[in-house]
Parts: C-alpha cells; sequence; structure tokens
C-alpha cells in the first residue's frame, strides 16, 4: 500500500510556523491572555491550546522565536520552542512527571494539615446546614491551633496560587490563581485577625481557605492525571518505533541507533520486531500487522517489492528491506506530527468560550466585590458576607470552560489517529461532525482504480488468444493502465506479444502499429469503437458489453475488427456497505466521475447510490461541488486522483484516500490510510462524537458557573463545597472527552 501524508500546516515560505511548550497556565483567562500577548506583536497569528499546554504561532521572516518567548515571560508564565524531537519530548514528559509528583507530595501534606480542621464541620453537616457558611459550630480545636495548621496550607502549599497570580498581574491580567489567592488570603486574613484580638463571638473561617486550597490541588492533581491520558494514542503512536536496528553493512549485520540508518540502508527485521524506518522489502516473506498505523487489523503479506512502515510489527518471516523513508520522513513521524499539529489547534465552536474566557476573571472579581458591599449593606454583618464574596470567587474559576473544547479535540484527533484516520485541524473535524452530504468520486475511491480485463470477445474467425496475442503487441509502446492491463491479461495466458515495429499513440482513443507476425508486418489498431469507426472499421454494436459497466477495447489487424477486449474497474468489496453506514447515518450521498453514463449507473446500482452524475471534467466537479455547498448544505468530498483536487478545494470538508496522489492528499482537511471508503464513515462519525462531546462539555462548563456564581452570592453555598465542586467541574469535563478513547466504529 503506497501511502501518502501531506506536509501538513506548511505556510508559504515567506511565513514559518512556531510550536511553543507553555508553563504555568491554571485555567482558561491565562491561555487568552498568552494569545493575545503574541499577537500583539507584528505579523504573528497565535493559538494557545490550554489542553495541551502548547501555542502555535504563524510569523513573518521578520520575527524569531526570541520575540515569541519575550512576550509570554512579559505576559507572567514561561516557554519553550518545541522541535518535536524523541528525546524533547521525553523531556517534557520527564518535567511532567516531576510536576505531578511535587504536586502530589504537596496535596497530602495539604490534606494532612486540614483533616483536623474539617472535622469541625461534621456538626454543620450533621445539622444540614451544609450550604451556608455563617452558622456557629462547635470548635473542637483552640483558634491557635486552627491558626497553625492553616497557614503552612495558605502559604507554603498556597505559594503556587500567590506566584501565579503576581505572575499574571505583572502582566497587566487575571486569572484563576488571582481568584483562589484572593478568596482564601481574605478568608484566613479575618480569622486571624479574630483569633489575634481574642473576638470570641466572631466566626473564624480556617477551614474555609485551607480546604479550598486543598480541594483545587487535589482536582489539579486528578485532573493532571486524566489529562495525561488525552495524548496517549498520539504517545503510543510515538513510542512505536524500535530504538535500534539490525543493518547489513560490509558483509556484517550490525545494531545500529536509529538516528544512524540513512536511505539506501539494507535492514534485517526479524519475526517479532517493528520496522524501524519506511522501506521496501528486498528479500523474505512474511506477515505484518500495519493496525497501528492504517486501523485494519488484518495482517497484510508482504514479498519482495511490497513497501514496510516504520512502527509495524513483523509477525512470522525474516525480512531484509531497503530503507526508503527515515527520521521525520516516515509515514509514522508525518502521522504524529499531523496529529499533534490537529491537537494543537482550535475549532470554531470555540470561539464562544475564549471570548468569555477574556473577560470572566475581572468580571468575577467585580461581581465579588459586590457581592460583600450588598451583603454587608442588607445584613449588617461584614464577616459573612465577606465569606459569600470568596465563595464567589472560588467557585467562579474557568477552567471547565477552558478545557471543555480542547480536551475532546486531542482525545478525538488521537482516536482517529489509531483508526487510520488523519484530521488536519479542529476546524475540518468540526466541519465533518456537521456533513450532510458527500460527494464521491469512482475510480480509485469507490473502485479499486486499477482496470482489469473482464472479457474478451473474438470476431470473424479469431480466437481469444488471437485477440489478446495482437492487442497486447500493439499496447507495448503505450503506458495507459488499460494498455497495462491488457498486457497483464496475456502475460496470465502465457501469450507472449509480437516484435513491435513501429507506434503511434492517439490520446483519448487508442494506438495503432506495425507487428511481426512470421516475418511479415500486419497493421494493428486497439482504441474506442469510435476510433476504428474513424478509421473505416466497421464495429458491431457493444451495447451489451458496455451496459455491465465495461469500458471497451476493439482490436483490428489489417483493417478489419478481430475483436473487442472488455475492462473493468472491479469495485472494493467494502464500498457498497459504507454507502449503505453513510446513509443510516443521515448522509446523502451523490457520486460525480469523469466515466461514461453506462459505466457510472452500473456502478451506482452495485454500490446503492441513487444519485450519479457522468461525464463530469476536473473543472465541472469543483464548480458542481460549490453549488451543493452554496445551497447551505456542508458537504464533503472525497477522492484521490489530481483531477479530483479542485473539488476538494471547493468542499467545506475534504477527504483524501491516503493511496491517493498527493496533489488530493495535500488538498484534503482529512486523510484516510487504509484504502477502504468505510475509513471516511468512520472519519464523519467520529467526529460527530467529538462534536457531540464539546457541547455536552461547554454546556456543562456554562452550566456550572451560571447557576454557582448566583448561589455563592446570595449565601446559599459554603467556600468549602464551592472548592469541591470547581475541582469536580473541571474533572468532570476531561472524564467526558477521555470517553473518546472507548469510541468503536458502528459497522
Amino acid at each position: 500500500m503506497d501511502v501518502m501524508i501531506p506536509a501538513v500546516g506548511v505556510p508559504p515560505e515567506s511565513r514559518r510556523r512556531i510550536e511553543l511548550g507553555l508553563e504555568g497556565m491554571t485555567c482558561a483567562a491565562c491561555a487568552a491572555r498568552i494569545e493575545k500577548a503574541l499577537r500583539r506583536i507584528p505579523g504573528v497569528e497565535a493559538s494557545v491550546n490550554f489542553a495541551t499546554e502548547t501555542a502555535s504561532a504563524t510569523v513573518g521572516s521578520a520575527v524569531g522565536p526570541e520575540q515569541l518567548l519575550d512576550a509570554v515571560e512579559r505576559a507572567g508564565y514561561h516557554a519553550v520552542v518545541r522541535r518535536d524531537a524523541p528525546a524533547e519530548r521525553a523531556a517534557d514528559r520527564a518535567r511532567k512527571a516531576a510536576a505531578y509528583a511535587e504536586l502530589k507530595r504537596e496535596t497530602w501534606i495539604a490534606a494532612a494539615l486540614t483533616l483536623p480542621l474539617l472535622a469541625q464541620m461534621a456538626s454543620m453537616l450533621a445539622s444540614g446546614d451544609w450550604l451556608g457558611g455563617t452558622s456557629a459550630h462547635a470548635e473542637w480545636l483552640p483558634r491557635w491551633l486552627q491558626l497553625a495548621l492553616a497557614t503552612p496550607v495558605q502559604f507554603w502549599v498556597g505559594r503556587r496560587f500567590y506566584i501565579g497570580a503576581w505572575h499574571a498581574a505583572r502582566g497587566g491580567g487575571a486569572n484563576m490563581d488571582v481568584l483562589i489567592a484572593l478568596g482564601t488570603t481574605m478568608a484566613w486574613g479575618l480569622s486571624a485577625v479574630v483569633t489575634v484580638l481574642g473576638l470570641e463571638h466572631r466566626h473564624v473561617y480556617f477551614e474555609a481557605g485551607a480546604a479550598v486550597i486543598t480541594l483545587v490541588l487535589f482536582g489539579r492533581l486528578l485532573e493532571a492525571r486524566a489529562r495525561s491520558g488525552m495524548s496517549a494514542a498520539l504517545e503510543g503512536l510515538s513510542r512505536l518505533q524500535p530504538a535500534t536496528a539490525r543493518v547489513r553493512r560490509g558483509g556484517a549485520t550490525l545494531e545500529v541507533p536509529l538516528a544512524d540508518i540513512a536511505v539506501g540502508d539494507r535492514l534485517i527485521v526479524r519475526a517479532g520486531d517493528r520496522m524501524p524506518v519506511d522501506g521496501v522489502v528486498r528479500e523474505g516473506t512474511s506477515s505484518v500487522d500495519e493496525s497501528m498505523v492504517t486501523g485494519e487489523s488484518r495482517a497484510v503479506a508482504k514479498v519482495p517489492g511490497s513497501t514496510v512502515f516504520a512502527g509495524t510489527l513483523n509477525q512470522d518471516g525474516l525480512l531484509e528491506c531497503e530503507a526508503t523513508g527515515v527520521g521525520s520522513a516516515t509515514l509514522l513521524a508525518g502521522i504524529v506530527r499531523l496529529v499533534a499539529e490537529a491537537q494543537g489547534s482550535k475549532a470554531p465552536i470555540q470561539r464562544l468560550a475564549d471570548r468569555v474566557a477574556g473577560v470572566f476573571v475581572p468580571v468575577v472579581v467585580i461581581i465579588a466585590v459586590a457581592t460583600w458591599a450588598l451583603g454587608y449593606w442588607l445584613i449588617g454583618d461584614a464577616s459573612a458576607a465577606l465569606i459569600n464574596a470568596v465563595t464567589v470567587l472560588v467557585i467562579a474559576c474557568p477552567c471547565a470552560l477552558g478545557l471543555a473544547t480542547p480536551t475532546a479535540i486531542v482525545v478525538g484527533t488521537g482516536r482517529g489517529a489509531q483508526l487510520g484516520v488523519l484530521i488536519r485541524n479542529a476546524a475540518a473535524l468540526e466541519q465533518a461532525g456537521r456533513l450532510s452530504l458527500l460527494v464521491v468520486d469512482k475510480t480509485g475511491t469507490l473502485t479499486e482504480g486499477r482496470p482489469v480485463v473482464a472479457g474478451v470477445v473474438a470476431l470473424d474467425g479469431a480466437t481469444r488468444s488471437r485477440v489478446l496475442e495482437l492487442a497486447a503487441s500493439i499496447e507495448q509502446g503505450s503506458t495507459h493502465p488499460l494498455a497495462n492491463a491488457i498486457r497483464e491479461a496475456a502475460t496470465r495466458d502465457g501469450i507472449v506479444p509480437r516484435p513491435l515495429r513501429a507506434f503511434e499513440s492517439v490520446p483519448g482513443k487508442g494506438a495503432r502499429g506495425n507487428i511481426d507476425v512470421g516475418g511479415k508486418e500486419i497493421v494493428v489498431i486497439a482504441g474506442t469503437l469510435a476510433f476504428l469507426t474513424e478509421q473505416g472499421i466497421g464495429a458491431p454494436d457493444a451495447g451489451a458489453l458496455q451496459s455491465i459497466g465495461n469500458t471497451l477495447v476493439g482490436v483490428a489487424a489489417d483493417g478489419r475488427i478481430v475483436g473487442m477486449i472488455a475492462l473493468a474497474d472491479r469495485v472494493r468489496p467494502t464500498s457498497a456497505q459504507a454507502i449503505a453506514r453513510a446513509k443510516a447515518a443521515g448522509i446523502d450521498v451523490l457520486m460525480l466521475t469523469g466515466d461514461n453514463p453506462q459505466v457510472a449507473a452500473a456502478v451506482a446500482a452495485e454500490v446503492g447510490i441513487d444519485d450519479f452524475r457522468a461525464d463530469v471534467l476536473p473543472a465541472d466537479k469543483a464548480a458542481t461541488v460549490r453549488a451543493l455547498a452554496a445551497r447551505g448544505r456542508v458537504t464533503g468530498m472525497v477522492g484521490d486522483g489530481v483531477n479530483d483536487a479542485p473539488a476538494l478545494v471547493a468542499a467545506d470538508v475534504s477527504f483524501a484516500i491516503g493511496t491517493g496522489s498527493d496533489v488530493a492528499v495535500e488538498a484534503a482537511d482529512i486523510t484516510v490510510v487504509r484504502n477502504d471508503l468505510n475509513a471516511v464513515v468512520d472519519a464523519i462519525l467520529l467526529s460527530r462524537a467529538t462534536l457531540a462531546k464539546i457541547r455536552q462539555n461547554l454546556f456543562f462548563a456554562f452550566v456550572y458557573n451560571v447557576l454557582g456564581i448566583p448561589l455563592a452570592a446570595l449565601g446559599m453555598l459554603n467556600p468549602v463545597f464551592a472548592g469541591a465542586a470547581m475541582a469536580a467541574s473541571s474533572l468532570s469535563v476531561v472524564g467526558n472527552a477521555l470517553l473518546l478513547r472507548r469510541w468503536r466504529p458502528k459497522q
């Protein structure tokens, strides 16, 4: 299988893409702040992904990475340039693992210090007053001990919130850390003043501040663990290549690092080993499991001349392969690069969430101040009003809002890669999820794209062998796919072509020339029946043959027709099933083909397509797709040839069969690696499932804040409960997105 992967996302030469890894983001407001800082640089277009902690910037020739890094630093965060090298990915994993270990240790310390404080809330919970935070409750611990327990939680464990808040404020913005730092500091400060001044009649809220910090950290811990599973598919692909390979050099077989393999090296791949690079089999036979690349579970037989791909598993034979693609030029590297770029992109549906997140924190601070002022004015209790304001600050964190879309995209595109579906960006995924009309090409999409001889009709006393012999002899001078099919049929029948003495090709019609038959030259013509008629050769009625979907080649010798050869491009065995699945999903299917109406009708009937158009030129295909899209329907186009590229560009979302031409793959939004229209249907259904998760997540996130903030402002929530709810909201969004990892296409 000759799979081609596009050099995705490559801007014009005057512009280039720079990827950044980001550190210090705690919520969607952070991502919005960094994105705004990068876009302030002249000539920079930037997109920040909170879920993957990355930024993608397209810059002009006058902008360097240093300017981007400086802009991020000035915004209060840290960034490094990502080059996607294996060593860099390993270092990034190690850094995240160390940060996770530190967060885990501090979370457990905070929990140990906070637990005695929370024990005092048992009486409040037992009394049913868990919504409000102002009722007196039995204090089992002396207040000086409560102060001693809460202070290290507030200022040592919680220092990360102060650091983050300072960086955000220094950069002129506000984020989740600002909300947590303000809220918990106010609760701790009020309680500390009451304790130091000995105001026994006033309430203290040490457990509120400490519990909020502990619960937020615990939520981050669970969130980090859950988010580590988002890119599991991509990480799994990245680890498929072995670190070393057995290379034959100078008559000896050496084990060398992967980086030392060059194009042209001969590699020895034993049974049970993974292919280290892309290559061509030169010696040996085996079966290779390519499911991790194509999503196809069946093993593929490999013989000399077969193509193999890095990361695939050699099952039961010894192969000697010649390296044809190494390093970043392998199919596997292309898939990883494509999926990584898709995971870092933004879907149009995320724009609303981004706009909200950009102004959310300042608005929440204003609401909190108003809550305190109005509460104090209405109830005359400054401490109670302050706790209500604290609760507003705690519960209003926009983390869930920032995670809603990117988490689903990361998991969805990763799952697609496992199934052999490569999605260029999040916008393509969203469009595919809304698709209602699928336009398909015939040749190479519904059919195998490789004509074969389906039948031979001998006329005027000739035999089948005679017709094939004459046709194969004249077609020696042609490279047309029909000529190749005729020569292959003759070879299978053991027919040796006659020497060709002269040859002339007539594009679009056929060929003529002289062949040597026993020392005598005869004139042979092979081509369309219309071409034979132009040459003054009468042709019989071929309606019966053409009605079964065959292309006909007439064969004439010395001015008289001797036979006709019927050629057919066989329909793929899975095409009918794919069309049925598309219809079941409510997708209308239209076939466009440049072939004649008889052939088009036969193929359409075989695969179950009700609507088709034949004799369509490439330019007309594009015009047809544009007209369909202009009617307001989200239109997809599937193709594999150079002639499909204009139509692919014209469609709302385009799909390329991975075995297609480079031009078709470059023009497409989604590439399916395996040569099966079912993979296109899988891509559409996966996109729908991902889009559904995005909508669910956005609903959860918006409803959480819409309901939570008013309840907190009215004094109906305890700060501790607010902290737990905030952590749970982010975790629920990530967990909901992770369910996509279990998605399976329905056959």
